[in-house]
């Protein structure tokens, strides 16, 4: 299937909110994890992270894409320059590389219905081109190692190793003891 990808703006809103549910996507996330400290994420839970999310969006800020099949919002990915990301230089696993400018792809939620199904790579293939667009010229993402069997959905939030190793990113680290890997890709 092919689907029509949009960067989220005040226009996309209503379609965000219908795509992610009453549920903010995944227990009240609102992709809003990334982006705020613990204590400020489980305080903001659910409703908090939704007006935070509506505040970036109506700022002007693009917080992501959304996948569409006909008028249906079918998927969503979130990028952004990593700076915009608290959580990620917090990490040990997912620290820095270099100093050199890069975008995240840090997250995707498709709708349940239209998992495997390839909306994942098309949203990280258009997310590439978006940040193309944005003057950079590196996008880096965090993709979970593929595991034998299946794994919770949940749990497969940043990707698989698999949709970015299609779209010609290469794992540049890997740290940790489940060897989670930053991938890169130059655009």
């Amino acid at each position: 299937m092919k689907f029509v990808i949009k960067s989220v703006t005040s226009d996309q809103w209503d379609d965000l909110e219908k795509l992610f549910g009453s549920k903010g996507a995944c227990g009240g996330c609102w992709c809003m994890w990334w982006r705020l400290s613990h204590k400020e994420f489980q305080q903001e839970k659910g409703e908090g992270n939704r007006i935070a999310m509506r505040r970036l969006v109506d700022n002007g800020i693009e917080p992501g894409l959304i996948a569409y099949l006909g008028d249906e919002p079918v998927g969503w990915v979130a990028v952004a320059p990593r700076e915009e990301y608290f959580r990620l230089d917090r990490s040990r696993i997912l620290a820095r590389v270099d100093e050199q400018q890069v975008w995240s792809v840090v997250c995707f939620f498709i709708a349940k219905h239209f998992r495997r199904q390839g909306v994942s790579g098309q949203l990280l293939s258009a997310a590439c081109d978006f940040v193309k667009t944005k003057g950079a010229k590196l996008i880096e993402g965090y993709p979970i190692p593929a595991k034998q069997g299946a794994q919770p959905d949940p749990f497969i939030y940043t990707g698989l190793e698999s949709i970015f190793k299609g779209q010609g990113f290469k794992c540049v680290v890997r740290r940790g003891k489940a060897g989670r890997g930053v991938w890169r890709k130059e655009l």
